[in-house]
């Protein structure tokens, strides 16, 4: 089923969207699988608020970097998870707790460490590296690095897709951020006033890039997730936009 919101702004352009949401539920899996968990940055989360999918701002404390299991070339980017400490009662907290977390870093392996005895971030291992509030919510300080479950859970991020236009004059470079549902883009395109649709590849992260100039024309974005459903939004960015600016669209 297709639906269409058409919005008159202030800029005197016309902001359409369009969601194709034949798909209601989350296809990939969101079974419970175990894990372990360490944390990184400081007390007040800081260090947690930028690294290997482009985000800056947005997801807040509650994120963590993931292995090379998890992070998938940065496709899981965005996506979100929920965590528990598990069969440790010594540096669990008491009635093992949930949180839920974003994907927004890499945890990097280290093949010099055994993956028992701090290579945790190694392949074929699952781990997060939490930030250090979201950690102590869930296991004591001392810990460490603690067994957990963890599963996949829907995105309830508020508002609408974010699109912020990076690179330069011949190379457009858009983050898309703030994605509701699965939380991961798996195919992005962009639209000129002046061209026809094209197909975006996948930078690094939740960078999608193009080489085809367009400055000075109004832009439309093209999205699907990785649960097969489609986001279109027209003429966000006014003919006049620039680098550094962010446009909002529909979400999913």
């Amino acid at each position: 089923m297709t639906s269409s919101i058409y919005i008159p702004a202030v800029l005197f352009f016309l902001l359409s969207v369009s969601v194709d949401a034949h798909n209601d539920g989350m296809y990939l899996d969101n079974s419970w699988k175990s894990a372990h968990a360490t944390f990184y940055g400081g007390r007040d989360g800081t260090g947690n608020m930028s690294g290997a999918c482009g985000y800056s701002q947005g997801y807040g404390v509650n994120t963590a970097a993931l292995s090379t299991a998890l992070f998938n070339k940065g496709q899981t980017c965005g996506a979100c998870f929920e965590i528990q400490c598990t069969n440790d009662p010594n540096w669990c907290v008491a009635g093992n707790p949930s949180i839920f977390i974003t994907a927004t870093n890499f945890c990097p392996p280290n093949p010099s460490l055994p993956s028992d005895k701090g290579g945790w971030c190694n392949p074929p291992l699952p781990h997060f590296d939490l930030s250090m509030p979201m950690f102590l919510k869930i296991a004591q300080y001392k810990a460490g690095v603690i067994p957990v479950k963890y599963r996949r859970v829907p995105c309830k991020n508020t508002g609408g897709i974010k699109f912020t236009m990076k690179g330069n004059p011949h190379f457009d470079l858009v983050l898309i951020s703030n994605v509701a549902g699965s939380g991961e883009i798996v195919k992005a395109s962009i639209k000129g006033s002046k061209t026809g649709w094209i197909q975006m590849t996948r930078n690094w992260g939740q960078n999608w890039q193009s080489n085809v100039v367009l400055v000075g024309q109004s832009l439309s974005f093209n999205v699907t997730d990785s649960d097969g459903r489609t986001s279109t939004s027209l003429d966000i960015a006014p003919a006049n936009w620039k680098f550094g600016q962010t446009f909002t669209g529909k979400n999913f």
